[in-house]
């Protein structure tokens, strides 16, 4: 009877406050959206970072007749040069491997890393990419030790650390990521503020049930949780419309983004149902304690 009670009260509430109840659903749908979004793309950049962290490589682009390096005089790297810097490299302690790219395997790899854009592979042709050497470093951050090793060398062109590169990538993550959860924390207070006026506003319309309720003994918990479940609830609803969001930024953002930059390792669906799992229990939580919290200040027991 006590729980058939409970429930009937929870349903009148929701009920009477059908238009603040579903603007709550919304808002905390949004928040959890966002606030997920922003630990999705964060998953992401690590999970990137550590994939990558021991496939960094530095390319060592050899000169030839189209580099704008002055050194080079518009002339191709030697034989000679080739096999002294490649001797250099492969004696230097920071380096774990070097791998030598001509310029047929170079123009070979732009076309299959440029395969969707045929009129950009269309315009170029084999030598426009001049040969190089790939090298994997034992620890990427001694970058700076290759740059000495090969500053004013003959035969080289440019150094390019892919560090550097993936670095400033992260980094543009790393802003919508606090983006998200920065416009996350806003719908979160508005979230908690929407849950005290419409607790207070429940409240107020059942002054006269809950006052009986005093009268005939009930206990504090028995007439505070119908009020704390109609929180909860809308907060739980709000969680799964933001579960439905959460899915469609897997799809719509963090696939395409995998899909379309070659150097961003694939999120596991287990780790995206994981912040799913997490943002709905934020939500319950959330609007559970502001429903309680407000209470406190103004339902007097």
């Amino acid at each position: 009877m006590r729980a058939q009670f409970v429930l009937q009260e929870i349903w009148i509430g929701l009920r009477r406050n059908l238009t603040m109840t579903v603007s709550l659903v919304i808002t905390v749908a949004i928040a959890m959206a966002l606030l997920g979004t922003g630990l999705l793309i964060k998953l992401q950049v690590d999970s990137s970072k550590s994939y990558w962290h021991d496939r960094i490589e530095v390319s060592v682009f050899l000169c030839n007749k189209t580099s704008s390096n002055p050194s080079c005089n518009k002339t191709d790297a030697t034989e000679q040069q080739k096999a002294e810097i490649k001797r250099d490299l492969e004696g230097s302690p920071v380096v774990a491997e070097v791998t030598y790219e001509s310029k047929e395997q170079a123009f070979q790899r732009f076309k299959e890393t440029f395969s969707s854009n045929p009129g950009l592979v269309q315009g170029a042709k084999v030598g426009d990419i001049p040969d190089s050497f790939r090298v994997r470093l034992s620890d990427p951050e001694r970058f700076d030790e290759v740059t000495k090793l090969l500053a004013n060398r003959a035969g080289v062109d440019q150094v390019v650390n892919e560090k550097e590169i993936l670095d400033r990538f992260f980094k543009i993550l790393n802003g919508l990521q606090w983006a998200a959860i920065m416009i996350a924390a806003i719908q979160v207070i508005a979230a908690v503020l929407l849950v005290a006026n419409t607790v207070r506003l429940s409240a107020f319309n059942r002054r006269r049930e809950t006052g009986i309720m005093r009268l005939v003994g009930a206990s504090n918990l028995y007439i505070q949780l119908p009020f704390i479940l109609e929180g909860a609830i809308a907060g739980l609803i709000g969680g799964l419309f933001a579960a439905i969001l959460l899915v469609g930024s897997k799809i719509a953002l963090i696939d395409q983004l995998q899909e379309s930059l070659e150097f961003t390792s694939q999120l596991s669906w287990a780790s995206v149902t994981g912040v799913i799992v997490f943002s709905i229990c934020v939500g319950v939580l959330l609007c559970a304690a502001a429903s309680f919290l407000s209470l406190r200040r103004y339902l007097r027991i």
